[in-house]
């Protein structure tokens, strides 16, 4: 091999290593083999998921590897509530709010909503981003039936605290809802504005595809400011089609880049997506049965070990991460294999997608890998 080949193969990588690409208006659609997989093997693994859910089965999927779509169902157009992946969407404003020096992940959130200086005065940021802080709202104790993870109507009213802030564990939606309070009081303009302008507008999301629910208005600055859900209940949450978070997904997988310009720090992107939540850090309400120890970052899920000693995920790469919904609703980005793959529906009650059947989905996907 000339020094000439060695000098461009020394800064491109390698011969062999694949492009990758961004969506313009409308993302590039290839055969499976071209972004080398195999396509038998990879619908195989699409089929084992439409066995693992319900009704709406693997219509509003995507599979996408270096930019390009490689399968897609019928309904990716379809718009409609993607409940907790709310939350992966929170945590990325707070990185933009980080970023520009409105906050910090130490901030207090006393300091941005006063009601919680009673009972909550050490509680910040980064407790609500990684579902430590202990909060709990008027309301959430009488939970009943399934949804025991703070399903307050009343989110912005302080109950005691379920445990002090970083002793424990225990995944929250009225936290949630005062966390994105709080990133409102702190950027001074809705979140759906900042994400907007910052990120969805940016990477071509189709404002027509998406929006984000709010739960009304406070006053910020001496004006009325509309209040995101910061949780993705009570309706408050983020409605997308599959196509346009599979855009999201992409932006994750490129580490917070798109094309040639940082939308949202590299920092940020590595810290949100790794494991925040210690495997040995209690659990503060087991009955939840939502557990995150060992696998959760700032509000992303990582395939990190579990207090058990296991992967969350066995068989897929180590620096995968997802956003999860209820009914169904995942994004998960895989770096190590360059794809991002969406699937969204409203068919929890038919059949729950487990997180075993998750792995089973990602060995099958690593099988039809040719490169």
């Amino acid at each position: 091999m000339s020094a000439l080949v060695l000098a461009i193969l020394a800064v491109s990588g390698s011969a062999s290593e694949p492009m990758m690409t961004f969506p313009g208006a409308a993302w590039e659609v290839v055969k499976p083999e071209d972004a080398a997989l195999d396509p038998d093997r990879l619908r195989a693994a699409i089929d084992f998921l439409k066995e693992s859910v319900g009704k709406d089965g693997v219509k509003e999927m995507v599979v996408g590897r270096h930019g390009r779509i490689v399968w897609h169902g019928d309904d990716v157009d379809k718009v409609h509530g993607i409940w907790s992946c709310t939350k992966s969407f929170t945590s990325t404003v707070l990185g933009l709010l980080v970023a520009d020096g409105k906050c910090t992940l130490d901030t207090k959130a006393a300091d941005l909503f006063q009601p919680l200086k009673d009972k909550y005065p050490a509680v910040t940021l980064r407790h609500f981003a990684t579902m430590t802080s202990g909060y709990r709202a008027l309301g959430d104790a009488e939970a009943t039936g399934g949804y025991l993870h703070g399903p307050s109507g009343k989110p912005y009213y302080p109950a005691e605290p379920l445990f002090k802030p970083g002793e424990r564990y225990a995944y929250w939606d009225s936290a949630m809802n005062v966390f994105g309070l709080c990133l409102t009081e702190a950027a001074k303009e809705p979140l759906d504005a900042v994400l907007k302008r910052r990120v969805m507008d940016p990477i071509g999301a189709d404002p027509a595809k998406w929006k984000w629910g709010d739960r009304g208005t406070l006053e910020v600055a001496g004006e009325k400011v509309k209040v995101n859900s910061g949780s993705g209940n009570a309706g408050g949450h983020v409605q997308i089609s599959a196509r346009e978070l599979a855009r999201f997904g992409h932006l994750m997988l490129n580490d917070g880049k798109w094309k040639d310009r940082q939308l949202i720090p590299v920092e940020w992107v590595r810290a949100a997506t790794r494991v925040q939540v210690p495997a040995d850090l209690g659990d503060g309400f087991p009955r939840s049965d939502i557990p995150g120890s060992g696998v959760y970052g700032f509000n992303w899920w990582v395939n990190g070990k579990q207090p058990d000693g296991k992967l969350r995920w066995p068989d897929a790469p180590p620096r995968t991460f997802a956003a999860l919904g209820h009914n169904n609703n995942r994004l998960w980005v895989v770096p190590e294999w360059g794809m991002v793959i969406v699937r969204l529906g409203l068919d929890q009650a038919d059949r729950k997608l487990t997180a075993e059947a998750e792995n089973e989905f990602f060995k099958r996907v690593g099988a039809a890998l040719r490169k």
